[in-house]
């Protein structure tokens, strides 16, 4: 759980630099939009990769056995990402600073990773032997 819980603030700290990279660019609407959807690519990929071989210990490699994979796991962010994205926009919507926009960010990717790990587990990685859910 600890190695689960480092991971997603590595993924967490990931998102976060790129949306603070591309909010260099711009406040507008357009580009809180860009950023939040820049970095939650970003955030995904790096947590897959971590996710894969250390949390859920799948060694399959090629294209096909990742692409399935991938496909499954960003599947299963998808309601994660709502979450994420609503409770993010919320608090930047209601006290518009970056401040609150990242603790909002905060919130809504803890609650969505702990729902995202059962999912995981369950669906894309269900060959895996692990603890019991989080």
């Amino acid at each position: 759980m600890l190695r689960y819980a480092a991971f997603a603030l590595l993924a967490t700290i990931a998102n976060l630099a790129t949306q603070r990279l591309v909010l260099a660019g711009g406040s507008t609407t357009s580009w809180f939009i860009a950023a939040i959807g820049i970095g939650t690519i970003i955030g995904l990929v790096v947590k897959y990769a971590l996710d894969k071989r250390w949390i859920f210990d799948d060694r399959s490699t090629g294209v096909k056995a990742h692409g399935k994979k991938f496909s499954l796991y960003t599947a299963m962010g998808i309601i994660t990402t709502g979450v994420f994205w609503a409770t993010e926009t919320v608090f930047w919507l209601v006290w518009q600073t970056s401040q609150m926009r990242e603790l909002g960010a905060v919130l809504g990717l803890a609650v969505g990773y702990v729902v995202k790990y059962n999912l995981d587990r369950r669906f894309v990685f269900a060959e895996a032997k692990l603890e019991p859910s989080i």
